[in-house]
């Protein structure tokens, strides 16, 4: 693993070469430590896969980024059952409240509550939801969700959405289930986490059509991913065209390789120093009124 001390004077000159005041990374991950605990257990399994580069306690995980100059970041979470959801969003008031650099987050599931207590997060202040529906298994187009993104869509609440079939397809991934959310609550803002991944140009499409939906960058181009999903080299000048709706995210801390791998693998599209500023701090800074 790439040294600590040496890796964030990496980041740092990066986007300290760029004139920019630091990143937003809209896409990392904290939650409780039991939950935590069961998703590394998960990775685990995988055999050596995709190991945990930052397997580290919660302070040092919040202390790597702010040495990185992550000056706004996410704790996102997701529910796989009924009644996670709520117990999820209080742990998160909390959090954000004792670290205010982290966007406060919250999460829905389908379920009756979900018309009460999205509202309720959303008064409570917080700023960014997670939607997983690969994880939790559950079609976006549930009646039971309707009202919830009715509310996030009135408030201009973004949701990060992972519907894409990667790493593994599930019965409601891909770019349909979703796309008739969006039909239905034309204002909604959406981050498509991934881009989409591996249905890229489904989700390129998508964004063209919704102005609202942006693409998350979260794994996208690094070496890891582009052996078993690449990105179409055809669809390269889409990312220019959709230049103010690309956003920084990393999986942070869950990923299988340096934080910087995530950030020289955006440099090395060559799509510009304008491209890059935007997506490493501007879009974000605009969306989240920073």
């Amino acid at each position: 693993m790439t040294d600590v001390s040496t890796e964030s004077i990496a980041v740092r000159r990066l986007w300290q070469g760029l004139d920019l005041p630091g990143l937003v990374d809209v896409h990392t991950h904290f939650m409780p430590g039991n939950v935590l605990r069961k998703v590394w257990a998960y990775f685990d399994a995988l055999g050596g896969y995709w190991p945990i580069t930052y397997r580290d306690d919660e302070a040092a995980r919040v202390a790597r980024l702010r040495e990185f100059g992550v000056v706004r970041y996410t704790s996102l979470f997701y529910p796989h059952r009924p009644g996670m959801a709520v117990w999820l969003n209080d742990w998160a008031t909390g959090f954000a409240a004792a670290h205010p650099d982290c966007l406060h987050g919250a999460t829905l599931y389908p379920e009756p509550e979900a018309r009460d207590y999205v509202p309720a997060a959303i008064a409570a202040g917080a700023r960014v939801f997670k939607a997983h529906v690969q994880v939790g298994g559950y079609d976006p187009r549930d009646p039971l969700l309707d009202e919830a993104w009715g509310a996030l869509a009135d408030a201009g609440v973004p949701v990060v959405v992972h519907c894409g079939s990667g790493p593994l397809p599930g019965e409601h991934t891909g770019p349909g289930p979703f796309s008739e959310v969006l039909r239905r609550h034309t204002r909604l803002t959406a981050i498509i986490a991934h881009a989409g991944s591996p249905e890229y140009t489904a989700f390129l499409d998508l964004a063209e059509r919704h102005p609202n939906v942006h693409l998350d960058t979260t794994m996208v181009f690094t070496r890891f991913t582009e052996r078993r999903a690449p990105f179409p080299v055809d669809d390269l000048p889409r990312l220019k065209d959709l230049a103010d709706r690309i956003l920084l995210g990393t999986d942070y801390p869950n990923i299988p390789y340096p934080y910087l791998e995530q950030l020289d693998a955006l440099v090395h599209l060559d799509l510009g120093d304008d491209w890059l500023r935007g997506v490493l701090y501007g879009n974000a800074a605009r969306l989240f009124d920073l």
